[in-house]
């Protein structure tokens, strides 16, 4: 790919999007942009609409513990028209939120539901906003943890940013007895 290329691509989102562009480099062949997170769908947007990446590959997420903004948040885009990759990155404190990208491109639905399970992310305006395992919440209802002050393993409740769905665990076939099977199939 064209280092020019990528360069004016640079170039011309920053002239449009100053506000929303934090800072951008190449390396490997691709333009990695990091933008401001309240601005990601006016930066996204811009992207799609003005230079053609129609195309988004993947969301994906990293977490950085050392950070005040500890999770980023990246979107890989594709111009096949172009033959141009760009990475924009938007980084977050833990808790906050990024509005959803599913009106831009659909296929976002799953790629910030798998954002949302690893990372906790929550995206506002997500049209499934329950995580992907529906059967039991992946961190459990009560915390154990060692309290140095009391010198003695305590269980607390734990606290959700978003609430899990009510689970229901009683199969559906519990009370199907062998002998009821036959008249079961017979009604179907």
């Amino acid at each position: 790919m064209s280092a020019t290329k990528l360069t004016e691509l640079a170039a011309k989102v920053e002239t449009d999007l100053k506000a929303a562009i934090l800072s951008h480099e190449i390396a490997l062949g691709e333009l990695t942009i990091l933008a401001e997170a309240s601005q990601i769908i006016a930066v996204l947007s811009n992207l799609q609409a003005a230079h053609g990446f129609s195309t988004l590959v993947d969301i994906c997420g990293a977490d950085y513990p050392q950070n005040v903004k500890r999770f980023e948040v990246v979107y890989h885009l594709l111009s096949m028209n172009n033959n141009l990759r760009v990475r924009v990155k938007a980084a977050l404190e833990d808790g906050a939120s990024l509005p959803s990208v599913v009106s831009l491109w659909p296929v976002a639905n799953w790629f910030e539901r798998e954002v949302f399970d690893m990372y906790g992310v929550l995206f506002e305006g997500h049209p499934e906003g329950h995580p992907l395992r529906k059967d039991f919440p992946l961190t459990g209802y009560q915390e154990v943890r060692y309290d140095e002050e009391q010198k003695r393993v305590i269980y607390e409740p734990v606290k959700l940013l978003q609430e899990y769905r009510d689970f229901d665990f009683e199969s559906p076939w519990e009370h199907v007895t062998p002998d009821a099977i036959p008249a079961l199939e017979a009604k179907s």
